[in-house]
């Protein structure tokens, strides 16, 4: 477990919300500041543990690249209970309760040199957006850029300005599909995996990054499997009912693993054979 920089792994340390961007109908993007400037350290597919006194405690994504920090990191948060509606009802200049980073990110010393595919569903773009942008500041590092993303229907879809930044980048492959389209959406229509036909690869050349929802693991890793490209190069994030962030609750174990401490982010080799880990 990656030691946190913001005070101590079980005591909130305060942090300020400077920022905040109404993304969809259900999700919003925090931006958050800490105290004096701090950085808050962390790796792509981590998380911090974000407290609402007197309301309670939710573990969230990180979203913001580590290349981006200037002492501020971003959440993009969907409203989905007590603690979550609770913050998307806070405005700009709020207080909050932070603890972490916590957890293992996606290990970036291990892909540079590669060629790096990304398949991200739904609010699976938040915490893969992390990786992305760190991939792209550091563009010549990587070989080729693969970003696929889908969601449910076009009001669903996060991060609209960086979807069109990049599909407009040479140096970027972006395929990007809708389940349901509405009246307007000219694009793909169907489930993720239906992008994979537009994408080839060097498969020993190349990482491949799956976030999203457990269903769709399933029918993703049968693609990148089928494209060849090796188990330990496969790597995916499994944030399952994670709770209290430091390996205590238990909430998070899928048989001897804990995904708060050992993941969220594996590769395929290290969890394929545990039962309900996929």
């Amino acid at each position: 477990m990656a030691i946190p920089t913001v005070g101590s792994i079980y005591v909130p340390s305060p942090a300020r919300i400077v920022k905040i961007e109404q993304m969809t109908a259900l999700e919003k993007l925090f931006t958050v500041e800490l105290p004096e400037g701090q950085s808050l350290g962390h790796e792509p597919g981590q998380f911090v543990e974000v407290s609402l006194f007197g309301i309670g405690e939710a573990p969230i994504s990180i979203t913001s690249s580590p290349s981006r920090s200037n002492g501020r990191f971003e959440l993009c948060v969907r409203k989905v209970g007590d603690v979550t509606t609770a913050l998307h009802n806070l405005p700009v200049g709020a207080t909050i309760g932070v603890r972490g980073p916590f957890g293992h990110g996606f290990q970036v010393d291990q892909m540079r040199g590669k060629d790096i595919l990304f398949a991200a569903g739904g609010l699976g773009l938040a915490p893969a957006r992390s990786l992305i942008n760190q991939v792209l500041d550091e563009r010549g590092s990587f070989g080729r850029v693969i970003i696929l993303y889908g969601a449910k229907n076009p009001s669903e879809l996060l991060f609209r300005d960086e979807l069109e930044a990049w599909a407009n980048r040479k140096d970027v492959e972006f395929h990007l599909t809708v389940d349901r389209p509405d009246a307007t959406w000219t694009g793909n229509v169907g489930v993720i995996t239906t992008l994979f036909k537009f994408v080839t690869v060097n498969p020993r050349n190349t990482v491949a990054v799956t976030v999203g929802p457990p269903i769709m693991y399933r029918f993703v890793l049968m693609e990148l499997l089928s494209k060849g490209i090796p188990e330990n190069q496969i790597w995916m994030s499994l944030e399952r009912r994670m709770k209290c962030g430091v390996g205590k609750c238990g909430h998070c174990q899928i048989n001897n693993l804990y995904c708060c401490q050992q993941g969220p982010a594996f590769t395929y080799a290290q969890v394929k054979g545990i039962e309900e880990a996929i």
